[in-house]
Order: C-alpha cells, then structure tokens, then sequence
C-alpha cells in the first residue's frame, strides 16, 4: 500500500495513538497513565503499542483508582514532567474531580505563575453503544465552566493527532475529550494543523449556521447533504478557548444560529454560544437561536430507546429547516 493510500486510511482511533506516540518521542518529560494503557494497549486499543516501544517508565499502567493516579498526574506535573492521564470513561471524572477542578486548573494562578501544570487528561465519551447511564455521558460544558482548564474536541482524523499534540505542549490543563463513536472513522492526515482554539468551517453554506463539535460533526455534515436549507457547519474543536469570532462571521453572513450537541440540552455550551451571538448580533438574527441537543434525562440502556434521544442528521435537518422558515 502506497503512503498516500495509507494517509487517505488512517482511523481516528490510530491518530490519537499516533499523537500520543510523537509526543512521548519528541519530548522525554512525557509519559502516559492511565488504567490498562500499557501491556494491554487500553480497553479501547488507542495505546496498543506503546509500551513495547518506550517501556514501563514511560507507559504507566494505573491501578483502579482514578483519584489516586490522576492526583499523582497532577504532582508529576508540577515537578517538570507532562502527563497524558487517560480516565477511562469521561462519566469517571466525577471520581477524582478535586485534583482537575482544585488543583490542576488551579496552582498556576495560585502560584502567580511560579508552577505550571503541563498536563493532559484524555477521556472518552458520548452515547450510542448501550453502555447505559454511567458510561453514556457528555459532560464537556461541566469541565469548560471550571476556570483554568482548556477543552478540546476532535472531530476529525487529522485533529484526533493534531490538537493531542497541541495539548501536550500547551503549558495549561487540557481536557481531551474523543468520541467512542468516531474511533473507526477514516480520513487523511492533513499537514497543515490549525492552531488549538480555532475553529474550522466543515462546509459552507449561506442559510443557516450550524455550530458543532466532536460526533455531531459528522451529523451535521450528513443533515446538511439532505436538508433544503443551506447548512454552513462550523466544527469548533474546543469549547475552551471558545473561537467566537469564526461563529459571530459565519451568523452575520446567514442570519440564523442553530447549535447542535450531543450532551444534554439544559444548562449546556449552546446555551453560552447562544448567549454571545444574541449579545452580539440581536438585530441581524433573521430567527431566534436555536439549540438542539438530548432532553434531560439519563441515557437509557436499550438502543431504541439511547437513538431516540440522541441528536440525529434528520433532527438537525429538520430544525435547520424550520429555522428558515421563522424568519
């Protein structure tokens, strides 16, 4: 197989091995923790590899016990090194809270600067695998209302690499959230990476502005090849820094907002981006904002019952449409 073939192939899954295995090669204050990350590759394979080739040291398999190795991640961290914490399930994070919330997101203000907490937690997350109400979860608008912490989304093969890079050598706390539901997606490796806190127009349209991030991307980019409206999907790729400026752009241009996400609906980050584009373009909006993502209520076992409540490209269509037809 040629290696533009092979570039053309690459899954999302194997580029977020890919970035973690250039970041432990370039820099020698990396390693990576997490629970079964080593020998074993990682309960979702992302890691397969890597503790053959840069050893036990460097590749840290974690015991059962979030608090405990994420609190010593965050030690590590202010001693010089730069830990890839991997928490298995982003629903885990309610388990060793108080060393991101408290401590990570924290100390370099604390300090006036003196520490700094070079340190990335990677998680996964999202819905549409039956794995019922404690593994389902996205909680991204919970970690980006914490002051100090960046999060970062990708959506793409090329920023499963390229903002795991770009996390690492971040000086700051970054949450790296991956979606379970992309890991087999594949696309090409791009060369050319946008910086972390940039957003990326997906697809250009002239009627409705759809802002998105992680798996519903991909949704919005199908609802946008069926809908009668003309979907510009702008593809954040991080929540925290937050690119406005691209979104404000987009909206001036169509006049409508409609900001799709998986996570629940209520008290969720469309309801920040909804805030600041009515802030800021109240009397250019053709129609209100609108949101879309889960109702409140927790994700359910059953698949029948987890599609139904889940953002889907007919949904997104539909209100996009709808959208047009206000105003």
């Amino acid at each position: 197989m040629s290696s533009a073939t092979e570039a053309a192939t690459t899954r999302y899954i194997d580029a977020i091995g890919s970035g973690i295995a250039t970041a432990l090669e370039q820099d020698d204050a990396a390693v990576l923790i997490g629970i079964d990350v080593g020998a074993g590759g990682g309960i979702f394979t992302v890691t397969r590899g890597l503790h053959e080739r840069f050893g036990s040291e460097r590749v840290i398999d974690a015991p059962i016990s979030e608090m405990g190795y994420v609190g010593a991640a965050v030690g590590a961290a202010m001693t010089g090194l730069k830990p890839i914490v991997e928490i298995m399930f982003m629903d885990f994070v309610g388990v060793c809270l108080d060393p991101i919330m408290n401590q990570a997101a924290k100390l370099r203000y604390m300090t006036a600067g003196a520490l700094r907490i070079p340190i990335v937690f990677r998680t996964q997350t999202g819905a549409g695998r039956s794995a019922g109400a404690q593994h389902s979860q996205s909680l991204e608008a919970m970690l980006a209302h914490i002051p100090g912490l960046k999060v970062v989304m990708p959506a793409t093969v090329t920023d499963a690499r390229d903002l795991l890079l770009a996390a690492v050598a971040d000086p700051n706390p970054v949450v790296y959230v991956e979606n379970r539901r992309l890991y087999g997606m594949k696309g090409a490796l791009g060369d050319d990476p946008l910086p972390l806190g940039r957003a990326r127009v997906a697809r250009g349209g002239d009627d409705v502005t759809v802002v998105t991030w992680g798996q519903m991307v991909r949704e919005s980019l199908k609802a946008a090849e069926s809908c009668a409206a003309s979907i510009e999907v702008i593809d954040l790729r991080s929540l925290v820094p937050l690119d406005i400026e691209t979104v404000l752009a987009s909206v001036r241009r169509t006049g409508r907002l409609l900001v799709v996400h998986e996570a629940v609906e209520a008290f969720g980050a469309g309801g920040e981006i909804a805030a600041r584009v009515g802030r800021e373009l109240f009397d250019e909006l053709r129609a209100p904002v609108r949101r879309l993502g889960a109702p409140s209520v927790p994700m359910p076992f059953s698949p029948a019952l987890e599609r139904s409540l889940m953002p889907a490209a007919s949904a997104i269509a539909r209100a996009a449409e709808e959208l047009v037809e206000e105003g």
